[in-house]
C-alpha cells in the first residue's frame, strides 16, 4: 500500500488498486490517521477515561484484508483495534458488530480461524463483495465465531431489527466479550445510493442501544468489569443521511434517548 501511495505522490496522480479503490499521495496519512483515531478512542474507553466513543474514520476499513486493500478500504481499522486490545492485555475476547450494508469480508478473513474475536455481520445479499453467506461460520479455532445474517434488499425494518436482536444475543453468549467494536456503516439507511435497506437514524440509535445494553449485561455477568463499546465509521455515501445516522449513534453511545416519536 505504501509503495502505491509513494508512486501516486511522485507522479502527482491517483493510482488505482482495483476497480473501486484508488490512492493519492495523501492516502497513507488519511488511512493511518484514521486507524490512530480509532486506537485513541479505544484506549480512552479501555482505560476508563471514557465510557464509550465514536471514531469518524475515513477511508473506511472493513473490506481491507491482511493482504490487500479493496472496496474503498485501505487499512482495516477495526481489525487493528481488536488486535491492539489483545496485544496490550486490555481484552482477551472482542466482539465486532458490523451492520454496514456490505459484508466486511476483510474483517471476516482476519479472524475466521480465531476463537478470540467474534465477527457478527448483518448485510444486504446479494451485494458487493459477494461474501458473507450464512454457512460461513469460521474454521479451526474460530469455528462458530463468525455469524453472518445476509438479508435481501428492502427487508422490513421490524424484521431487520428482530434478526439483529437474535444475532447479537447469540454473539454475546458465545463470545462473552471484554470489549465491543461496532463497524457502523450508514449505507444501511434508506436512500443510500450504494444500498437497498430501509433503516432510519432512529433504528441505528436502537441498534446501538442494544449493543450498549449487551455490554452492560456482560459486565454484570463478569462482576465489576466494564465492557467498553467503541463505534467506528464504515460506509455511508449520502453525506446528509450519514450525518443524521452518526448523530443517532452518538446519542445512543452517550445514553441520550432517541428523538420523540421515533421507533427507538
Amino acid at each position: 500500500l505504501r509503495a502505491h501511495v509513494d508512486r501516486a505522490e511522485k507522479e502527482g496522480a491517483p493510482v488505482p488498486l482495483d476497480a473501486d479503490t484508488i490512492v493519492s499521495g495523501a492516502s497513507w496519512a488519511a488511512a493511518t490517521g484514521s486507524t490512530a483515531a480509532l486506537l485513541t478512542a479505544v484506549e480512552q474507553v479501555a482505560s476508563g477515561t471514557l465510557s464509550s466513543a465514536f471514531a469518524a474514520t475515513r477511508p473506511p476499513g472493513h473490506h481491507a484484508t491482511p493482504e490487500r486493500a479493496m472496496g474503498f478500504c485501505l487499512i482495516n481499522h477495526v481489525a487493528v483495534a481488536a488486535r491492539w486490545l489483545q496485544a496490550t492485555g486490555r481484552a482477551e475476547r472482542v466482539l465486532i458488530v458490523d451492520w454496514d450494508v456490505h459484508h466486511g469480508n476483510g474483517t471476516q478473513d482476519t479472524f475466521y480461524a480465531d476463537g478470540t474475536v467474534f465477527y457478527l455481520s448483518l448485510h444486504q445479499s446479494p451485494h458487493y463483495p459477494g461474501t458473507g453467506a450464512a454457512a460461513e461460520t469460521g474454521t479451526g479455532d474460530g469455528d462458530g465465531w463468525t455469524l453472518n445474517v445476509p438479508l435481501p434488499a428492502g427487508t422490513p425494518v421490524a424484521e431487520y431489527r428482530q434478526h439483529f436482536s437474535r444475532a447479537l444475543e447469540q454473539a454475546l453468549e458465545t463470545c462473552r466479550p471484554a470489549f465491543i467494536l461496532i463497524s457502523a456503516g450508514f449505507d444501511v439507511m434508506a436512500g443510500d445510493p450504494l444500498g437497498g435497506m430501509l433503516l432510519e437514524p432512529e433504528d441505528l440509535h436502537a441498534l446501538t442501544r442494544e449493543v450498549m445494553a449487551g455490554a452492560a449485561g456482560e459486565a454484570r455477568v463478569d462482576g465489576a468489569r466494564e465492557v467498553g463499546v467503541v463505534a467506528t465509521l464504515e460506509g455511508g455515501y449520502d453525506p446528509a443521511r450519514t450525518g443524521l445516522g452518526a448523530a443517532a449513534v452518538l446519542r445512543a453511545l452517550a445514553g441520550i434517548d432517541g428523538l420523540a416519536g421515533s421507533r427507538a
